[in-house]
């Protein structure tokens, strides 16, 4: 994929994503910036490792004579806060939420908050920062009602300690091992 498909994908599934959630005061975007050093390093091994086990598996297909794709693989390594990758992903998520607020109606009257990767901390803890003040505000409605989208296992656990009535997780399903088709 080129690093305009890439971007594309991204933008179609946010779009996706606010369709499915329907928010009717906020919408928080938070991409992961610089993590704390135990978690930089733990972040750049697991690269590593995946990307020295990909060079493995391209090798032993060149031995066993299999054709291989002749464009370059995407490389996961730039998915890190501070890279050229990261600023214009950054810049192009800004000119994607201008053009949906202008263009779409449903973005229109939503408050569309954006921290990136500039903004040191993991997203959802930059998000669960956000609810925590908005709590310690007076005029704070106690009803409104949370929404957090993500991957991350301890969303789980950011949720319960929120102690919020009204907070959902929205996750995917995550299915491990060989798909089984419901056909014959």
């Amino acid at each position: 994929m080129s690093e305009e498909q890439i971007f594309t994908a991204i933008f179609a599934y946010v779009d996706h994503l606010f369709g499915k959630i329907k928010p009717k005061k906020l919408f928080f975007m938070a991409v992961d910036g610089v993590a704390p050093r135990a978690k930089m390093n733990q972040q750049r091994s697991r690269r590593f490792r995946t990307a020295k086990e990909a060079r493995e598996v391209r090798e032993k297909a060149e031995r066993k004579g299999e054709k291989l794709p002749e464009e370059k693989a995407f490389d996961s390594n730039c998915i890190t806060p501070g890279t050229t990758f990261m600023a214009r992903l950054s810049e192009q998520l800004r000119y994607f939420v201008n053009k949906k607020i202008t263009e779409d109606s449903n973005w229109r009257d939503i408050t569309v908050v954006l921290s990136g990767h500039e903004v040191p901390g993991e997203g959802e803890h930059k998000i669960m920062e956000y609810i925590r003040k908005s709590r310690a505000q007076p005029d704070y409605d106690p009803n409104v009602r949370h929404c957090l989208y993500g991957l991350d296992a301890d969303l789980i656990m950011l949720g319960l300690l929120s102690h919020d009535p009204h907070f959902c997780l929205l996750r995917e399903e995550v299915k491990f091992g060989p798909s089984k088709s419901k056909g014959k």
